[in-house]
């Protein structure tokens, strides 16, 4: 065990600590604890939507399939996420921002009602619990093999959720954000060292581009079958759009100070994530190069360990504290948003629909005892789901959005005949079909994705259910016209 490492690691993690205390000095409503006042100047917003998704999957997850797969394996992430964030940012954040909404699911009251709100808000309180499982996930991977196995992986969860617990519960988005412009620092600076370093060890990165090369890890486009393309498709919509209404990305981009802000932050925030995700991709690549068939064999047993023991037994002290920082930057920068992000949703589209007329310290109070209860369940869900892959719990969290969520904000936006009662066809038919797809119910997702068929039912529901009242109204409308004239005039 390397006492050195786990101090720095120590020291590291007070003073993000001290700097989410700092942060909750500055809170004084609630529009300061969920979106920082929308105050926030570009490079902050950059860096903190940046730090959307560059999380445990993109460091230890998304390299280790690439070795395993090929860049066609990861177009869920970091392409389908990263463009998210840069659709946000062409086709969302300038529309939102300008109705000055507290959440995400503000929109769905204001468009739809009561009803949509709180049907909208659950489902994507609910997606939250893969995602931020995930992050504790990898917490608990990295304490236990930092000790070498003197702190247990579940031991580590419940040491990691406290760390990220009390900044966030103290200093709310504005902790975030101050917390995520230091760590995306220090991981950019970390990682492109590493990676460096890397390449020297693999004997130049030509030599690492080799591996890659004979191993087709560039292909990106899958078999021309149906099946295939269909797979494929559904796999990069997931994260392109069912990401698009969450309430995490919302409140990172409504904290701009203003619209071109917001617009700007998320398209440059999505284009250096889907760039700089090819860092790890990279070192991981030149593990391969360097430790030959053991890499090979740790990827395909446990692969969220190859990085960290290719680091820990291949570089010096030097480099381990360079790449812990940055591996725990990466953590707490999406878990901290992810905690933070379903709590408000709830107080704000839930709890006040029960208890209307709450105070704002009320609601204050309440969003900071909710986010300590969703911890304890995440913690819980993470420690039950123990042996599934990172990247499986973050793929899988955002297809009841992609399913429910997304038709009715974008034809909300973008359509002026979307309906009330359009978007609960949409929300029944979306969820409905993607539940008739899934393995444990039938063996349909074998042929074809149940997000896809979800995400297409969604839009149909949402034609069929806002276009057909109105076509009956005007059909029952032209009957009584007709009947009410002379029998000349309606022949």
């Amino acid at each position: 065990m390397n006492i050195t490492l786990i101090v720095f690691v120590v020291l590291y993690l007070l003073g993000t600590l001290a700097l989410g205390v700092w942060a909750g000095t500055r809170i004084k409503n609630t529009s300061d604890f969920a979106i920082a006042g929308r105050s926030l100047p570009l490079i902050m917003v950059i860096t903190t939507t940046f730090a959307t998704w560059f999380g445990a999957e993109t460091v230890m997850g998304i390299p280790a399939k690439f070795v395993q797969g090929g860049l066609g394996a990861i177009v869920e992430d970091p392409f389908g996420a990263g463009t998210c964030l840069i659709l946000v940012g062409l086709f969302f954040a300038t529309k939102l921002y300008r109705q000055n909404l507290l959440t995400i699911g503000d929109f769905y009251r204001q468009r739809y009602g009561r009803g949509v709100e709180v049907f909208c808000s659950a489902a994507i309180i609910l997606s939250y619990l893969g995602w931020v499982a995930a992050q504790i996930t990898a917490l608990g991977l990295v304490f236990s093999v930092l000790t070498q196995g003197a702190m247990s992986e579940t031991a580590g969860m419940i040491v990691g959720t406290l760390a990220v617990l009390i900044y966030v519960v103290v200093g709310g988005f504005l902790a975030v954000a101050w917390t995520d412009f230091i760590q995306m620092i220090v991981l950019v600076i970390g990682l492109s060292i590493i990676a460096i370093f890397s390449a020297d060890l693999a004997g130049g990165a030509d030599k690492v581009f080799a591996l890659a090369q004979s191993q087709d890890l560039f292909r990106f486009l899958p078999e021309p079958t149906f099946t295939e393309v269909a797979m494929f498709v559904g796999a990069g919509l997931t994260m392109m759009l069912g990401s698009i209404p969450q309430q995490d990305v919302f409140q990172r981009v409504m904290s701009a100070k203003d619209e071109k802000t917001a617009r700007n932050g998320a398209v440059i925030g999505g284009l250096s994530y889907i760039l700089f995700a090819a860092v790890p991709m990279f070192v991981v690549a030149s593990a391969v190069v360097v430790m030959g068939q053991q890499a090979l064999d740790i990827a395909k047993d446990d692969y969220q360990k190859l990085l960290p023991t290719f680091v820990l037994t291949k570089m010096p002290l030097v480099m381990q504290i360079l790449f812990f920082g940055a591996l725990l930057s990466a953590i707490k920068s999406t878990s901290s948003a992810t905690l933070l992000a379903p709590s408000t949703s709830f107080v704000e589209n839930i709890l006040k629909n029960l208890r209307p007329g709450m105070k704002d310290k009320q609601q204050l109070l309440a969003m900071r005892l909710t986010i300590i209860i969703f911890a304890a369940l995440v913690l819980a869900y993470a420690i039950a789901m123990r042996g599934t892959s990172i990247y499986e719990l973050v793929s899988s969290a955002y297809q009841i959005t992609l399913v429910g969520a997304f038709v009715p904000l974008a034809m909300g936006l973008y359509w002026k005949r979307a309906t009330t009662q359009g978007a609960i066809v949409s929300l029944a038919a979306g969820i409905g079909t993607w539940i008739v797809f899934l393995p444990q119910v039938s063996l349909l997702g074998e042929l074809f994705p149940g997000q896809l068929a979800g995400l297409l039912a969604g839009i149909a529901g949402m034609l069929v259910g806002s276009l057909a009242p109105q076509w009956l109204r005007n059909r029952q409308e032209h009957k009584r016209h007709v009947g009410g004239l002379p029998d000349e005039a309606s022949a």
